[in-house]
């Protein structure tokens, strides 16, 4: 399979887990600590989904989100925001951002496979 995932997230703990998850699923997992370093590692290694994270330092999910879905090079990539915000209107926000769907933490480890799989085919 070999498909390239590209996990934005600040927490170490979360992107162990995620990586862990999706590497035993067969992914290739790529790894980007804050929205900046998102941003450069999609334009570089163009990978097939991004799982965003929405609050990070530096520059947060929203504005990397919004920066890849303008850009040319990168608005063709699926991106998942992965966020603690779960109160009514946020997952509308999210969309809006240009994120193409949204996963709320803390993460289900039995549905994140499915949900990426999904958006891969």
């Amino acid at each position: 399979m070999n498909e390239k995932i590209l996990v934005v997230e600040d927490n170490e703990k979360n992107r162990r887990m995620i990586r862990d998850v999706l590497t035993y699923h067969g992914y290739v997992v790529l790894e980007a600590k804050n929205g900046q370093e998102g941003i450069a590692m999609a334009r570089q290694h163009k990978p097939g989904l991004i799982l965003m994270d929405m609050q990070m330092p530096v520059m947060d999910g929203f504005t990397a989100t919004s920066i890849l879905k303008n850009d040319p090079e990168t608005k063709g990539i699926r991106i998942i925001a992965v966020t603690s915000f779960a109160m009514t209107g946020d997952k509308e926000k999210i969309l809006a951002e240009g994120a193409d769907d949204y996963i709320s933490k803390p993460l289900n480890t039995r549905e994140l496979p499915e949900k990426v799989r999904k958006f891969l085919q």
